[in-house]
């Protein structure tokens, strides 16, 4: 495996070389296979309150992206995590959307996605998967793996999403480092290659053995700035100093990793990058503690871009022609403007500002000249984007979630999940003079994908599907705030939705007309088939054969003819 250099960001020309496989359609020393090859796409993955966001903000701190990181303990503090930039989630501390993070970090190029950890906004965090190269996953090292760490983790080994692992807060009481190891593994499904092992934890947390270079990091609590990170580097693991200054605590460390030379593997990059093994390190981001080694080993061991299937050919991230997808969209990010962005992950090519693109849905074409790059929030202006990053394209509801963006092929991404809801609200307005307002406020949220909205073809009240309860709360918080609409919820007699196809349209559509009162289109018009039991479902499918139900809608590009608009 390659070695790489800790400390500060380094120069090109000191760093390792790092050029691994893939397949070319263009000349491997071409400014575009070269620009492709600095690309990192990466997602942060955790359950809630493992760290995810604090280590998101530190590795933009230990890039140089910011300079001071924000505070994501308290509600009312002055500064609040750079990736949560919804006013709710500085009132509540979590983070509620996905949010995107381009750096540069050595000679490489950093795209980073902070997802969300509550499971209430998991679909968010499946569709952030599928735009990305690998996964960083945050363990909270008192906790272990919790279940939603458990279930994106089956999401990445789906894709076969290479993980590295980095187990939080040692500086507090938590597990001891081989069971958690143990757990892990048994848990995953997947073998650990120890790169860093702990020294101690909690109050008597010493640091951390640095495997790859025989040497000790010394930890020092409370660095929450760059200028007061500087750690103590202690060379050669045998060095008598250590056993001397740290006792006991040393001791037992040398004698796990003795037990662990014997009983793990070295890391093999193609079990890496198959999702069968993962680097794991240990640290408290909240200290900056860890972080550096994390970054390093991202850009060492994380692939360029890859290979994408569409449904009509594999798609080669150096190929000439520009092609991306756009896997979230999300409104009302300045509320000064009340914009819509799309967010393209570039899948092959090269994008420059005022290119003509094709929708490959309908066929429209657009000629985005406001393409945006993030650090959250905060945007610039892009002139050249090339496979591997995150883009932004300010639109109007011309581009919808699955959307497939070329110049021209008409090629269709697929794979951007929706699954069924697990709860279902009508939504009504107490002011009834703002009814086009809330209509407008609900189709932008639905297309965005923060809640599913369903519109009775009998008439009636529009109807919300969500996961959990925190995302009702989250949408009638965005109504208010971003769209000035004082709205509640009230209980829908429905507990169970399906999506409803069928290779024959004139069955569908005298299925559809045979349950007026079960039917509803989703945002992009798609039908789906409610009902209040599990016994109803098993009826209608026993009496509609040729009709199929589906729990998920994957976006595959079709057109559905009922109008999209609420």
């Amino acid at each position: 495996m390659a070695d790489w250099p800790h400390g500060r960001p380094v120069p090109s020309e000191s760093r390792p070389p790092f050029r691994p496989e893939f397949r070319m359609s263009t000349d491997p020393t071409s400014p575009l296979a070269r620009d492709i090859l600095r690309r990192r796409t990466f997602a942060i993955i955790s359950h809630p309150d493992a760290g995810k966001t604090t280590l998101t903000e530190k590795l933009l701190l230990f890039s140089g992206a910011i300079q001071i990181a924000g505070s994501v303990k308290a509600r009312k503090a002055s500064r609040h995590a750079t990736s949560d930039w919804m006013e709710i989630e500085k009132q509540r501390g979590i983070s509620v959307a996905s949010s995107v993070m381009q750096m540069e970090y050595g000679d490489c190029v950093i795209n980073l996605l902070d997802t969300p950890g509550h499971q209430d906004f998991s679909e968010d965090t499946y569709r952030v998967l599928t735009a990305v190269d690998a996964a960083l996953m945050v363990v909270d090292a008192a906790n272990g793996v919790e279940e939603q760490t458990l279930r994106l983790l089956k999401v990445c080994r789906a894709r076969n999403t290479p993980i590295i692992t980095f187990v939080n807060k040692m500086d507090r009481e938590v597990k001891e480092p081989l069971a958690l190891l143990d757990e892990i593994e048994q848990t995953l499904g997947m073998s650990l290659v120890p790169m860093t092992w702990p020294v101690g934890m909690g109050r008597n947390f010493r640091g951390v053995m640095d495997l790859q270079h025989d040497r000790m990091r010394v930890f020092k609590a409370g660095a929450d700035k760059m200028e007061n990170a500087g750690d103590e580097v202690v060379d050669g693991l045998d060095n008598p100093v250590l056993a001397e200054r740290y006792g006991l605590d040393f001791e037992n460390a040398t004698g796990e990793m003795e037990l662990l030379r014997e009983a793990t593997p070295a890391l093999d990059r193609e079990a890496f990058l198959a999702g069968q093994q993962s680097p794991l390190f240990f640290g408290s981001a909240v200290n900056n503690f860890g972080v550096q080694e994390v970054l390093d080993a991202l850009v060492a061991l994380a692939p360029p871009p890859g290979e994408r299937q569409a449904q009509e050919r594999l798609v080669v991230p150096t190929e000439e022609k520009f092609s991306g997808v756009v896997f979230k969209v999300q409104a009302n990010m300045d509320p000064a403007h009340r914009d819509r962005i799309a967010f393209v992950r570039v899948s092959s090519g090269r994008f420059t500002r005022g290119m003509r693109l094709k929708v490959t849905r309908n066929g429209k074409e657009i000629r985005p000249q406001t393409v945006v790059s993030f650090l959250s929030q905060r945007r610039e202006l892009v002139d050249d984007a090339v496979a591997g990053d995150i883009i932004g394209i300010p639109n109007h509801g011309v581009l919808q979630l699955g959307d497939t963006l070329t110049e021209g092929e008409m090629l269709h991404f697929t794979g951007l999940p929706f699954f069924a809801p697990e709860s279902f609200r009508t939504v009504e307005i107490k002011d009834p003079l703002r009814s086009k307002q809330l209509r407008q406020g609900l189709q932008q949220l639905g297309e965005e994908g923060a809640i599913q909205v369903f519109n009775p073809v009998s008439g009636g009240s529009l109807m919300l599907g969500a996961i959990g309860q925190l995302q009702f709360e989250v949408v009638l918080h965005r109504l208010k705030s971003e769209y000035g609409v004082d709205a509640r919820l009230d209980n829908c007699r429905f507990s169970i939705a399906r999506w409803i196809t069928s290779a024959d349209e004139a069955k569908l559509k005298k299925f559809i007309d045979s349950e007026p009162l079960r039917i509803a289109h989703d945002v992009v018009g798609a039908p789906a088939f409610l009902v209040q039991y599990s016994s109803d479902l098993r009826v209608a499918q026993e009496r509609a054969p040729d009709v199929q139900f589906h729990s998920m809608r994957e976006h595959s590009g079709r057109v559905f003819n009922a109008a999209p608009s609420l």
